[in-house]
Order: C-alpha cells, then structure tokens, then sequence
C-alpha cells in the first residue's frame, strides 16, 4: 500500500471513528434529556398502581336509642378503625406534567386523593348498654347494634374528610410524587424544582 493511499486510509478510520463517537454522545445525551428522564419516572409511578402517602387513627363515638312498650333501652359505641389517603397512580397522564425548559421547572398535576377503610380495630371496640328489660325482651339490641355500627363507620370518614388530615395527607403525597420526579432528574445531572399540585391548588 502506497503512502497515500495509507494516509487515506488513516483520514477514512478517523472519521469514522469521529462519526461513530458523535452518534454515541449524542445517544447518551437524548438519554439524560429531561423529558426522557420525566417520561421514565412516570412510567415507573404508575407501574406502582397506588401510593398511600398518609395513614391515619381516628375514634368514633355513637350512641342510638329505641322506645317501645313505654320502655326505652340506650347503646353507645366506642370504635376506633384507620384510614387510608391513597393516590391513584393510573391516572397520571402525560398531559398532566408541565417541563418548562427555560425555567428548568417541571409541575405536576395531580388526580384527588381517595379514602380508603376504614379498617375497624374489632379488638379495642367498647360498647356501654342502659334499658336490659327491652334488650332483652325485644330485637331492640340488633336494631342499636346495627344503627351504631353504621353510624359509627360514616362518623371515621367524616372525621378522615376533616380540613386538617386532608391537608397533611396531600402535602405528603405531593411530598412523595416531587421527590420521585426530583430525584431521577438530580441523578441524571439535570436541575430542576418541580411542584406538585391537586386542583385548585396554586
């Protein structure tokens, strides 16, 4: 092989190997590119299904009466059970997050949060009772029972729906979604702020 026809040779390898190093620059660029890295922690949050980013205790307090035969016979039932805020990871959509690129800020828009229980602890339920002669006599008990109960159940919700418990449960959940887009994004070498939001939240 001629001399020129080496150096030749030499300008074809260097190009290519140019070439071949640019390609893999830039593959290895578009695959720390924000929206590649957002696309991915979306994919694996709704892969999860469900978050529960809060868990909460709540004590319901009823009591319900019954009068028949000029008698009257009184229940009242203590019933503690928990609650869980959950967050349905399904319906995050892509058109529910926001890249801003020249503001490096991603914001997420959030589905409601939804209560799920609640799960009664059976073992520390107390009953107290007043009027046993119509108790007794009668299915005023079964009547009480299963008013209380009932009762019972819609009094833990209606304290889970409370301002304050819903406030705590959606800040850890939007807690816990900024801190799954943050950090795949920090990983990758990228600043951003991201900022999660149910509707209505500014």
């Amino acid at each position: 092989m001629s001399r020129g026809a080496f150096r030749t040779l030499i300008v074809v390898l260097l190009a290519a190997a140019i070439f071949l190093g640019w390609r893999a620059w830039d593959g290895w660029q578009k695959s720390y590119d924000p929206e590649t890295v957002v696309a991915a922690s979306l994919q694996g949050l709704q892969e999860q299904n469900v978050l529960v980013p809060f868990t909460a205790r709540y004590v319901a307090v009823v009591t319900s009466t019954q009068s028949r035969l000029g008698l009257s016979a009184k229940k009242t039932l203590i019933m503690p059970g928990t609650v869980r805020y959950e967050l349905d990871l399904g319906k995050l959509k892509p058109s529910d997050l926001d890249w801003d690129a020249a503001a490096g800020t991603l914001t997420v828009a959030l589905p409601p949060l939804r209560l799920a229980g609640p799960e009664i602890d059976i073992d520390a339920i107390s009953e107290f009772r007043d009027g046993a002669i119509l108790l007794t006599l009668t299915d005023a008990e079964a009547v009480l029972d299963a008013a209380n109960r009932k009762a019972a159940q819609e009094e833990l919700i209606k304290q889970a729906k409370g301002p304050t418990p819903m406030r705590l449960a959606e800040s850890a959940a939007r807690a816990a979604i900024e801190q799954s887009f943050a950090m795949p994004l920090k990983a990758a070498g990228i600043d951003a702020k991201v900022t999660a939001r149910f509707a209505g939240q500014r």
